[in-house]
């Protein structure tokens, strides 16, 4: 089990971003009230998150999954192309990124704020879907 976290320096590094990014998360959850600025903070969330994306699909060898399923000519990743890990991960982009897009596009705080919460609850569900498949896949 601690392999699958901290087997190799990608590993480690994914984890530990996941764990600060879930920090930011839960920080926000409950320093919300004082929270002046919805649109830096859903900056910050869309940057880091999508950091963290990058290095959990180089983790998880969805590149090497994409190319397997072109060509055939490398084993795949972790996860096949089509599964619930990898469609949770693009419903969750979809949601991230129009909700990113929304923020850009809102002048008000409250709808900045609203469009957070949309894009952390997109974080949150393609953390929990996909670490819990890595455990099954275990």
């Amino acid at each position: 089990m601690t392999k699958l976290y901290f087997g190799d320096t990608t590993t480690i590094a994914t984890t530990i971003m996941i764990l600060g990014l879930v920090v930011f998360i839960g920080y926000t959850i409950a320093n919300r009230g004082s929270v002046q600025h919805w649109g830096m903070r859903g900056l910050l969330l869309l940057a880091f998150g999508l950091v963290v994306c990058c290095f959990a699909a180089a983790r998880d060898g969805l590149d090497k999954t994409i190319q397997s399923s072109i060509d055939g000519s490398c084993a795949a990743g972790l996860f096949p192309l089509v599964s619930i890990p990898t469609v949770v991960g693009c419903i969750g982009a979809l949601v991230i990124i129009a909700s990113a897009i929304a923020m850009l596009i809102s002048n008000s705080q409250q709808a900045k704020e609203l469009c957070f919460w949309f894009m952390a609850s997109g974080v949150a569900v393609k953390i929990m879907v996909v670490e819990i498949a890595r455990v099954i896949a275990l």
